[in-house]
């Protein structure tokens, strides 16, 4: 992401000549600088440099002299010895608003946002009309995490004078902070309206058009700034990020090589470039990027992250190695953090209480999300939230993203408050929560996207939970519980997390029933039509290893008529298509026998696809959650294997949930075995699909009033512990 735009002073208002008729070294330094500046103006800075040099030997105290030759240093990249040489200006004359303008400018770029707004506002009180001190001031307070006070300071900067495009980027950009991206677009808008080659100002309006998922429209302002600045390695790589988001991954890596071509210590374009490859399922390639991108920048918990995500997927990962990069990550999460070790209320729920004493207030918890819309954290929550008991919980959500859809408006009604923490500082959204009251908060993301655990290092709830959206430990040290049941973490695995292990009865998770249809009516086996079983996976590309393909090689071996349906999105891509078939012929399996599907539009026509599936086969490391979930309510059973994970007994506990455990194997050859053996039983098959709806709905997976109990004593048990 781009800089803030600040404006500089205008430097190049020379001083009325010298009226002085004989030689002296006032005057020749004098006319001196007026050669400097001339040079400075015409942009050659080579020939200035030594000029002002020569001034300041002749008058070393000359305040003119030293501010101008401080702007070149800045403008040359020497930005402490600028700030420092524009101070020496300062001191031979305090009362001038420029230089202490640029002072602001030059203590900016060395991150120094504090001092930098001390300075725009001592320019303000020697000139209170100064349009871009209030401008640069507005940057300013929004680095300082203060974007209500920076629209205000932009306002002033724009009132002052309207055709000032700077004053309208940072004005912008605060209200990007404050999530009020559509106003943030206009502003942009406007800016570029007065200034139309600035490219800042398209790029920062290509990041906002981006999170509000106005993808072409964001891909254009990207491609309009690198046509402007063709050098410029940030528009190729946020251009990079917009085309992943397109679905557009081979086109993405390109963006991404392009920017580091550029310049090759870029961290993000390195990180970013590493989330597409691992989502292609080119697994050594996305760690090699990854830790780059970490080298470079050791402090980027964004790559630290995604690292860890990745990690997930690498059957080379021990636990031990896991959970050993994870407490690195909790070490960087919690530099530089004071956690709170003091909150406005203790939890009281569900302490015991004598038969005459006053009602307990409810629990209030809140939820940290930025997947509180159509994604499989929402498909999951849906049913539960509406089970909940207000008068035992109380629900705050802190959504971490502006973006909604339906699902978010079937959501908000459950909160008793909507707080959204997107574009907040971690301190700042912690104070939030703190202040909140909260007793239990509940961690929904861990290493995904939007994730803000760096929040939860700070400790802004007295009890904190993981759950749901993500099946490894986070590492975070202020993170108290991680939710599991007996199956999904047996006793013998709890060293595998920096959490404590909280165990719910029966299962961890509860699914949403889809809203049933005409189109979602279970079909009849396709067996029974077609003589032969058609095995299926919709799992991505990267949790289909090598190894996965060797084991589907031998059930379709042992089963010559059966046949394997793929689908998945990245099956949109042309190269990755390719890259698969390669791999499924080195593994063995004739490509007639396989048909490979891309993405289909919406969730309906993708839950009708199952139509085409007569048994899933599960994936692992990383098994499928919500695919087996829809799947089961579709009719269709999975046979999973039960690993040494959380992660990877994932299978093994939603179908023991759905009373379905005689589908889980324990090794390689048990799963060859029941995939089998359940495939050379049509008319079983045949059975178990006509009724497996009605069963999977009746089960503790999908029960939302037995989940919702089981839940609701979980968080009371934790509260009456802190």
């Amino acid at each position: 992401m781009p800089k803030q735009p600040v404006r500089p002073a205008n430097i190049f208002q020379a001083p009325a000549p010298a009226q002085r008729t004989a030689p002296s070294p006032a005057v020749a330094a004098q006319l001196a600088l007026q050669q400097a500046l001339a040079a400075h103006q015409q942009g050659q800075l080579a020939q200035a440099e030594p000029i002002y040099r020569h001034v300041l030997t002749l008058q070393p105290r000359h305040p003119d002299a030293l501010h101008y030759f401080g702007v070149l240093l800045l403008q040359t990249g020497r930005t402490q010895a600028g700030a420092e040489t524009i101070q020496q200006a300062i001191n031979a004359n305090p009362n001038q608003p420029a230089p202490h303008l640029n002072l602001g400018n030059a203590l900016a770029l060395l991150g120094r946002h504090a001092d930098a707004l001390a300075s725009y506002d001592r320019a303000l009180r020697l000139e209170p009309r100064y349009a871009d001190a209030h401008s640069n001031r507005a940057a300013a307070l929004r680095e300082l995490g203060r974007a209500e006070d920076a629209v205000a300071s932009a306002d002033r900067a724009i009132a002052l004078q309207p055709g000032l495009a700077e004053a309208h980027c940072n004005r912008a950009n605060a209200l990007r902070d404050l999530s009020r991206l559509p106003e943030a677009v206009a502003n942009y808008d406007q800016a570029l309206s007065l200034a139309p080659q600035y490219a800042d100002a398209q790029m920062n309006r290509g990041i906002a058009l981006a999170r509000l998922n106005r993808h072409e429209q964001a891909k254009a302002a990207f491609e309009q700034v690198i046509s402007l600045v063709p050098a410029y390695a940030e528009a190729h790589s946020n251009l990079g990020v917009v085309l992943q988001e397109m679905g557009r991954l081979d086109d993405a890596l390109q963006a991404f090589r392009q920017a580091l071509t550029l310049r090759p210590d870029h961290a993000e374009a390195l990180c970013s470039m590493g989330v597409v490859y691992q989502e292609m399922g080119q697994l050594d390639p996305a760690l090699e990027s990854l830790r780059q991108a970490l080298a470079i920048k050791p402090g980027f918990l964004g790559a630290h992250s995604n690292l860890l995500f990745t990690l997930s997927y690498d059957t080379r990962c021990s636990p031990a190695d896991y959970l050993a990069e994870a407490r690195r990550f909790g070490q960087a999460v919690s530099a530089g953090v004071t956690p709170f070790t003091a909150w406005p209320h203790s939890p009281t729920q569900g302490r015991v209480e004598a038969d005459d004493a006053p009602p307990r207030r409810p629990l209030r918890v809140g939820w940290v999300s930025g997947d509180l819309r159509h994604h499989p954290v929402g498909f999951f929550l849906e049913s539960i939230l509406s089970q909940l008991d207000p008068a035992r919980l109380e629900l705050v959500a802190y959504p971490t993203q502006v973006n909604e859809d339906d699902l978010t408006a079937r959501l908000k009604p459950r909160f008793k408050a909507w707080q959204p923490i997107a574009g907040m500082s971690d301190a700042q959204a912690a104070q939030r929560i703190h202040g909140d009251g909260i007793d239990v908060l509940i961690d929904l993301a861990g290493h995904t996207a939007h994730n803000r655990l760096p929040v939860f290092a700070w400790k802004p709830a007295p009890v904190q939970l993981s759950w749901l959206g993500y099946l490894a430990s986070t590492g975070v040290p202020g993170m108290d519980y991680l939710l599991a049941d007996p199956v999904s973490v047996p006793p013998t695995h709890e060293t595998h997390f920096t959490e404590a292990i909280w165990r719910l009865p029966e299962t961890v998770n509860c699914f949403t029933p889809p809203r049933v249809t005409e189109a979602l009516a279970v079909r009849q086996t396709p067996a029974l039509a077609s003589g032969c079983i058609t095995f299926g996976s919709f799992q991505s590309v990267v949790k289909i290893t090598d190894a996965m393909l060797s084991l589907w090689a031998r059930i379709l071996s042992a089963m010559p008529q059966s046949r394997l349906r793929l689908q998945n999105k990245q099956l949109a891509q042309d190269s990755v298509r390719t890259q698969l078939m390669a791999r499924l012929a080195q593994a063995g399996i004739d490509a007639g026998r396989v048909e490979l599907a891309g993405p289909v539009a919406g969730r309906e026509a993708y839950l009708a696809t199952h139509g085409h599936v007569d048994i899933i086969l599960d994936t692992f490391p990383y098994n499928g959650i919500t695919t087996t979930c829809e799947a089961l309510w579709m009719g269709v059973p999975t046979v999973t294997l039960a690993g040494h994970t959380l992660l990877s007994r994932q299978g093994a506990s939603l179908l023991s949930g759905a009373g379905l455990a005689d589908w889980v194997a324990s090794d390689e050859a048990s799963y060859i075995a029941l995939a089998v053996r359940h495939g050379s039983d049509i008319p079983a098959l045949a059975a178990l699909r006509q009724g497996l709806r009605e069963q999977v709905t009746a089960s503790p997976l999908f029960d939302a009033v037995r989940f919702a109990e089981a839940f609701t004593l979980a968080l009371e048990g934790m509260a009456s512990k802190a």
